[in-house]
């Protein structure tokens, strides 16, 4: 599953998965594009509280990469990410 999320919209997950990771990704790169529209697509996977479980761990992770990045604490001998 991991490796399908370099390509999400065309891997073989499902519809609610890809759901949730375009508002992990709108909630990364640009969380004012989150209008109602968008919240009333969430809502007819998502019941209320799956959405904010769901705002509140992708914060968590990525307020954690933050952290890790500006702490220069990456490991430098993983291995780069390559374009296929």
């Amino acid at each position: 599953m991991v490796a399908s999320l370099v390509d999400f919209e065309s891997a073989d997950i499902t519809d609610r998965e890809k759901l949730a990771l375009r508002f992990a990704q709108r909630m990364a790169t640009d969380h004012h594009s989150m209008d109602d529209g968008f919240f009333e697509q969430l809502r007819r996977e998502f019941t209320d509280p799956e959405i904010f479980e769901l705002g509140m761990i992708t914060g968590q992770f990525i307020g954690y990469g933050r952290l890790i990045s500006i702490l220069d604490l990456e490991n430098p001998s993983q291995p780069a990410l390559h374009e296929e």
